[in-house]
C-alpha cells in the first residue's frame, strides 16, 4: 500500500513533469528552426555536446555501479550529475542549431542506412526518455524508493542508449562538417 505523503508528492510533480515532457521537445523543434541573425556559428560545440553525452554514459554506468555497491550517496551525486550534463547537451545543440545550418550525412551503401538508423532511434528515445528520467528522478527524491526501482529499469538502458548513440551519430557525421 502507498503511503498517503507519497502519492501527494507523486501528484504534486506529475504537472510538472508532464509539462516538462512536453515542453522541452517542442521548444527544441521550435528553436531549431530558428536562425540568430548576426551571430558567428558556433561550429566548436558539436565535439563539446558529444563529449558531454560520452560522460553522460560513463556517469550513468558509474551510477549503476554505485547503486549495486550501495553507495547510495555516490549514486544520488552521480544521478544529479547526468541530468545536468543532459541540460548543457541540450543547450549547447540548440544554440549550434540556432546558429549553423544543419550537416548533410555523406556516406554512402549501407553505411547510410545504419546513421539513419542510430539517428531515427536516437532522437525518438530522446524525447521518450524525458519522462522517464524525471519519475525517476523524483520518486528518488520523494524517497518513493520501491518504485523508484521499477521505473530506473526502463529508465537506465533508454538514456544509456540515448547517451551512446548521441555519441556514435556525432562520429559518423563529424568528417562531413564544413
Amino acid at each position: 500500500m502507498n503511503n498517503p505523503n507519497e502519492v501527494l508528492d507523486d501528484k504534486k510533480y506529475n504537472k510538472l513533469i508532464i509539462i516538462l515532457s512536453v515542453v522541452i521537445p517542442i521548444a527544441v523543434a521550435v528553436l531549431f528552426g530558428v536562425r540568430i541573425p548576426n551571430v558567428e556559428p558556433l561550429s566548436f560545440l558539436p565535439p563539446i555536446y558529444a563529449t558531454i553525452n560520452g560522460l553522460t554514459a560513463v556517469i550513468l554506468i558509474i551510477a549503476f555501479i554505485a547503486i549495486k555497491n550501495k553507495n547510495i550517496v555516490l549514486h544520488e551525486n552521480l544521478m544529479t550529475t547526468a541530468i545536468w550534463c543532459s541540460v548543457a547537451f541540450l543547450v549547447m545543440y540548440v544554440a549550434y542549431h540556432m546558429t549553423s545550418d544543419s550537416t548533410k550525412f555523406g556516406g554512402e551503401g549501407a553505411i547510410k542506412y545504419v546513421y539513419y538508423f542510430i539517428l531515427i532511434t536516437h532522437i525518438l528515445l530522446s524525447i521518450i526518455v524525458i519522462p522517464f528520467v524525471l519519475i525517476t528522478y523524483v520518486r528518488a527524491i520523494t524517497n518513493n524508493i520501491e518504485k523508484h526501482k521499477k521505473i530506473a529499469k526502463i529508465t537506465f538502458p533508454l538514456w544509456l542508449y540515448v547517451a551512446v548513440t548521441g555519441v556514435i551519430v556525432y562520429i559518423m557525421i563529424s568528417p562531413y562538417y564544413v
